[in-house]
């Protein structure tokens, strides 16, 4: 009998950062399961969704034999959430059954072939491999995933554009609504990529990258993407399309401009919000030398007004907006203070952190 031996949380944090991808329901049901490949003391986990691979390898307690598995991921999932994190647990593999047995209990459960677990078929001509800090890309992850598009007909809009170039990385999303555009200075000089993440293999890197010091490399082939990062590695397919030309959305030159407290617009944005009707989510702003005045309505006949003062002696304008494109953008900033650029009540507005040129956010106006 081969027995692999770890503690309840070590097994656990291995099988989580794993089983992000993994559907539970599926025209395939091996792919509901994970693949477990133990070789030695190594312990390998493999899961698929036929367009997202994530492989992770673990040292843990084990005799020298090897044993290769595949089991539902999600029903070991959560039988490990029930014990303790301290007790130690052991898997073993016998016929077609895995075996797992921490402290008085035991579970028995059905295992599929690992022979006819669908790997990802790996490109065979990767790119040269870049790296940048952890952070980084999840902060720019972060920056803009917000405007990705949901269930777009427009498939290229269902991700986040991924720009290297020189020592330059740009990530743009945008739903055609609203663009969300942020850049970071690498270390490395990298030669020109651009390829579209799809949306599932963003919100999956930003569930797993940490804020701590280590590095992500990354790979790009025409048809995929690989990253590697703490004993990981992720394999996706890319978004075939076009993404709109960004540069020509970003406005150049509106010219009124506000600079204004972050956190003040913010909180007047989210108590106008309340009163906005469920559908249209509408906000007007009328916006004068001294004061910023935020109003909405709903069908209820309900009105809400906020008025901020302002540092502003440009043009008078009115214009209204979709409240929760606002409110997405400042909630991704942690900046002190924000600039909003204007040309009229027809435009699209500009936001941008005062002094820097790394994140733009532009927004179109919406009739009210």
């Amino acid at each position: 009998m081969i027995v692999l031996k770890a503690t309840q949380d070590k097994v656990l944090s291995v099988l989580q950062s794993v089983a992000g991808i993994v559907e539970r329901r599926h025209t395939l049901p091996i792919l509901a399961n994970v693949l477990i490949r133990k070789t030695g003391s190594s312990l390998q986990l493999t899961t698929s969704d036929l367009e997202i691979q994530i492989r992770t390898t673990a040292e843990l307690d084990g005799d020298s034999g090897s044993f290769t598995t595949t089991v539902g991921a999600r029903k070991l999932i959560d039988i490990l959430r029930t014990m303790p994190a301290d007790q130690t647990v052991s898997l073993e593999s016998s016929q077609s059954k895995l075996i797992l047995k921490g402290g008085k209990s035991k579970f028995t459960l059905q295992t599929l072939p690992a022979e006819d677990f669908p790997l990802v078929q790996e490109a065979a001509n990767f790119g040269p491999a870049f790296s940048v800090p952890q952070k980084t890309l999840k902060d720019l992850l972060n920056q803009v995933s917000f405007a990705m598009a949901v269930h777009d007909i427009r498939y290229y809009l269902n991700g986040i554009l991924f720009v290297a170039e020189g020592k330059q990385l740009s990530l743009v999303a945008t739903d055609g609504h609203r663009l969300a555009f942020a850049s970071a200075t690498l270390d490395v000089e990298v030669p020109r990529q651009e390829v579209i993440l799809p949306r599932k293999t963003v919100l999956e890197l930003q569930r797993l990258l940490s804020d701590a010091e280590g590095a992500i490399e990354m790979q790009f082939a025409n048809n995929q993407a690989k990253f590697s990062f703490d004993g990981m590695e992720f394999v996706t397919k890319l978004v075939e399309g076009k993404f709109p030309d960004y540069n020509r959305v970003i406005p150049k030159n509106h010219k009124n401009s506000i600079t204004l407290g972050r956190a003040p617009l913010l909180a007047s944005l989210q108590r106008t919000a309340i009163l906005t009707s469920e559908k249209f989510k509408g906000v007007r702003l009328n916006i004068e030398p001294g004061t910023l005045r935020v109003a909405s309505n709903n069908a209820e006949q309900e009105e809400a007004v906020d008025e901020l003062d302002i540092d502003y002696g440009g043009d008078a304008i009115e214009i209204g907006f979709n409240v929760t494109y606002l409110i997405d953008a400042l909630a991704n900033m942690d900046q002190e203070m924000v600039k909003v650029e204007l040309a009229d009540s027809n435009s699209s507005a500009l936001l941008t952190i005062p002094e820097n040129a790394n994140f733009k956010y532009v927004v179109m106006p919406m009739r009210i």
